[in-house]
């Protein structure tokens, strides 16, 4: 049977599209289900400003009666850089072992990123590069923390096969909380501060505007970075929203320096520790599992995903001070209380050398390798598109926003 691509056009299709990776991983041990729910608000316009601002489609493959493969194309106007090629990125990307598949959805979303006068495809991005990214190319037999993807091993082989490249490798680090800490460490912690740097935790009493800091920080630190996308008003907002539930004030914590904040990090227990068995659903009784798993100590780990440190600290002591110390008020005292026996701390650059030294001072070992592949996209189809079928442009499930 020959395979047909369908263009997601509705919530039902869109269901099945979130359903795809579940088949694929179905006899993967590492899998775990992502909520159903959590993934209808992160690819609905109405929950995720990206889809109001991108022009983004999605497709499934399907072949003799069954979904086999999906992907995303997207293309982010915020990602374009000044006098530089076109780029556009597909993300999503989760199909069976099947050449066939992977080459009918690749050209797929190439043609539609080359309708658009794309020039350089990069991915997988799902779907941003501030969401879940990078495709999994080390640490297979571990599952996935919270936000991180999970790929199967043929996958990489699969795109390259299709013409595709590394552009980067970004590392998930994992700290074991039960380890000692190095007597260098130590002694980096217990180095005092000068007087006028002080560390605070979150203050739920002034929630949005310490959001709104945590953001700003984090859109200066990391701007000068390879593939930086700067977080918007909007989905500060909606971060604001979702992390809510999961956040502790213990847990994420700020630097400030004469009063102004210059530095974050923000601890998140790992949700996906508790859902593992809940197979995606939460209702009847899902919320409820889920609570009183967050509230009874039976998550042992932890994810790191957000942290940053002004640029105008770069090279400087303070600058080079404050992750570690940072690290040492949100993290280490979390085995003691939250009872966390090991956190990731991703993602991180590979050649963003100061932090993974900073880590790696610490104890914590790169265990989960993530690779962003690239690809130049010729000005006219190539004979990878004669393998789709089906491929009129699909409808919308977000507004079109022209890049």
């Amino acid at each position: 049977m020959k395979i047909e691509i369908l263009a997601v056009s509705d919530k039902a299709m869109l269901r099945r599209f979130i359903r795809v990776p579940s088949a694929v991983h179905k006899h993967d041990d590492a899998w775990i289900p992502p909520l159903m729910m959590e993934r209808e608000e992160a690819f609905s316009p109405k929950d995720n400003e990206f889809l109001r601002r991108a022009e983004v489609r999605f497709w499934i493959a399907r072949r003799d009666g069954r979904d086999i493969g999906r992907i995303s194309a997207q293309i982010d106007p915020l990602a374009q850089r000044r006098g530089a090629e076109r780029v556009g990125h597909f993300g999503c990307l989760s199909a069976e072992d099947d050449p066939e598949a992977f080459a009918a959805l690749v050209a797929t979303a190439e043609d539609f990123l080359r309708s658009r006068g794309v020039t350089r495809v990069r991915g997988p991005f799902s779907l941003s590069i501030n969401e879940e990214t990078g495709l999994l190319v080390e640490g297979f037999n571990t599952p996935p923390m919270l936000l991180m993807g999970h790929d199967p091993e043929y996958a990489a082989a699969q795109l390259e096969a299709l013409g595709y490249r590394k552009e980067k490798d970004i590392y998930a680090y994992l700290l074991d909380m039960e380890a000692p800490l190095s007597a260098s460490a130590r002694r980096m912690l217990d180095r005092p501060l000068p007087a006028s740097v002080k560390l605070r935790r979150l203050n739920f009493k002034d929630y949005a505007n310490d959001i709104r800091k945590l953001v700003d920080i984090f859109n200066d630190a990391w701007s000068d970075h390879w593939g930086f996308v700067p977080l918007t008003e909007a989905e500060t907002d909606e971060m604001a929203k979702r992390m809510r539930m999961l956040l502790d004030d213990r847990l994420v914590w700020f630097a400030e320096v004469d009063g102004e904040a210059v530095a974050f990090i923000v601890t998140l227990p790992n949700i996906n520790e508790a859902i593992r068995d809940l197979n995606g659903r939460l209702l009847p009784f899902g919320w409820a599992k889920l609570l009183w798993r967050l509230k009874s100590r039976r998550v042992r780990s932890a994810r790191v995903p957000l942290m940053g440190v002004r640029r105008s600290l770069s090279g400087t002591l303070i600058g080079s001070a404050l992750p570690l110390q940072l690290i040492g008020a949100a993290i280490l005292p979390a085995k003691a209380v939250f009872g966390f026996r090991s956190v990731e701390l991703s993602w991180i650059l590979e050649d963003n050398l100061p932090m993974r030294r900073v880590l790696e001072r610490l104890g914590a070992r790169a265990y989960k390798t993530y690779r962003i592949f690239g690809k130049k996209l010729a000005a006219t189809g190539d004979a990878l598109a004669a393998q789709t079928l089906d491929t009129n442009d699909p409808i919308i499930l977000a507004p079109q926003v022209s890049a």
